[in-house]
């Protein structure tokens, strides 16, 4: 079998972008909606999603979850955050639905997502949390932030930033991404999707091992316990991915 291989600069590199990929969040936009017929409508949908990403799961991703109980015991706990690699097209934005159910998964994303056709119009209505870029919607992320950590959800990231379909290695990324966790402590649990060839498919079948909690240590200060967060989820994740036997799409750095 011929394998696609794609060639990068730096793990800051785009493989999949957006048609409105400078979209900004609209100076109106609303973080959290309390109107009753809105939330009767995104309880609608989140059914939907629920649905499709099962039917995704089993029937096109050929997705295994292992560990999910971890998720199920941390519902009595209240909210928690899942940190993932980042690394399935369709996947990354509908499993957490079904690997955090029955608890409902917000999703931190580029607000570049919000600019797709039909679908970015819906996303915060399903339970997307775009990321500011000025101060005024930051304050106003945070705050959605901890709404939904004491609503009992599960705040989902992608720490790489950007997506590169079927890589079988973690990228680095900065211990910044931790900066919520430690700014309001909550079960962080890591999932790690890797890829094992198919015997009936040409696309690999895909094994998402989930890992935790980790806990911040408040003994540190912040920027000592994002790192050593850091520390604690990127090496599980690469031992995760040890996991991934077979590149379907193989990357490789451009000389230069």
């Amino acid at each position: 079998m011929n394998q696609e291989v794609r060639y990068y600069q730096s793990f800051d590199q785009d493989f999949e972008e957006t048609r409105n990929q400078d979209c900004k969040i609209p100076k109106n936009y609303k973080w959290i909606h309390r109107n009753p017929i809105y939330r009767f409508f995104a309880f609608i949908l989140y059914i939907l999603v629920l649905i499709m990403d099962f039917v995704y799961m089993k029937l096109v991703g050929h997705i295994t979850v292992k560990n999910r109980s971890l998720l199920i015991k941390a519902k009595l706990k209240g909210g928690y955050y899942i940190f993932s690699n980042h690394t399935i097209l369709f996947g990354d934005v509908v499993n957490p639905f079904c690997i955090a159910f029955p608890t409902h998964p917000y999703i931190i994303c580029s607000p570049s997502n919000l600019g797709i056709p039909v679908a970015g119009k819906m996303l915060p209505m399903a339970g997307a949390i775009p990321i500011p870029d000025n101060i005024h919607d930051l304050a106003k992320f945070n705050q959605t932030v901890k709404t939904r950590l004491k609503q009992g959800k599960a705040i989902v990231t992608y720490p790489e930033g950007h997506l590169w379909p079927y890589y079988t290695k973690i990228r680095p990324f900065a211990p910044a991404a931790f900066h919520l966790p430690v700014k309001y402590p909550a079960p962080v649990y890591v999932a790690t999707s890797t890829f094992q060839k198919s015997r009936f498919h040409k696309k690999p079948k895909i094994t998402i091992y989930l890992d935790g909690p980790f806990y911040v240590d408040e003994e540190l200060s912040k920027k000592q316990a994002q790192k050593q967060l850091h520390y604690e989820v990127q090496k599980t994740m690469e031992r995760r991915s040890k996991h991934s036997t077979f590149e379907y799409i193989i990357y490789r750095k451009k000389s230069s």
